[in-house]
């Protein structure tokens, strides 16, 4: 069973990355050892950035199976964010690279044909969810940094492309680029100051 999650849904730049991660089934007397060796995995969000950077070693040494599936800004503003979560979400599960018998995921549920079940809150409720959520959550955080080294005018590696005041403030005063969101609001409007001011 392979559990999958996403990060970057509400972000205004950058691509959205799912992941998707199997952890091994254990026999009882094993299931001890699995709970220590991913001690304080749980929703990425709950944790430091250098937390989550920790967790990813343990998590891809122990898991069966980790897959990361990847959409960028191009095609994410011409299928919908909706869509685009869920192509992200797919792209992980094929990328494991194994056949799933079933998938668990945050608040969701995939055309795969797969038995699924989509919980409310999963990456607090699933480990193998909250493992997918820091190993997208920690390649996503590794894309915006880079993406801030080729072009530092809007602070990614600071915001990591979500809407934060410096990152509000820095796309009215350039404007956007090609790794902004255009079918965003704050980005669209951006882009319209942008055009009005030339």
């Amino acid at each position: 069973m392979a559990g999958v999650d996403e990060v970057g849904r509400g972000a205004l730049a950058g691509p959205l990355i799912a992941a998707a991660v199997v952890l091994p089934m254990r026999a009882p007397q094993q299931r001890a050892a699995l709970a220590r060796a991913l001690a304080g995995v749980r929703d990425s969000k709950c944790l430091t950035p250098e937390r989550r950077e920790e967790l990813v070693a343990p998590i891809v040494a122990v898991a069966s199976a980790v897959g990361i599936g990847r959409v960028d800004v191009d095609e994410l503003d011409a299928v919908g964010l909706g869509a685009a979560n869920r192509l992200a979400m797919e792209r992980a599960v094929f990328a494991l690279g194994v056949e799933s018998d079933a998938l668990l995921l945050d608040a969701c549920v995939l055309d795969l044909g797969l038995p699924q079940v989509g919980l409310i809150d999963g990456d607090a409720r699933a480990l193998s969810i909250a493992a997918a959520s820091i190993v997208a959550k920690v390649a996503r955080d590794q894309l915006m940094r880079e993406l801030d080294a080729a072009d530092d005018r809007y602070g990614f590696a600071q915001h990591k492309g979500y809407g934060s005041a410096l990152h509000l403030e820095r796309l009215a005063r350039y404007g956007p680029c090609q790794h902004h969101r255009r079918c965003f609001a704050p980005v669209a409007a951006s882009a319209d100051q942008t055009r009005h001011d030339a």
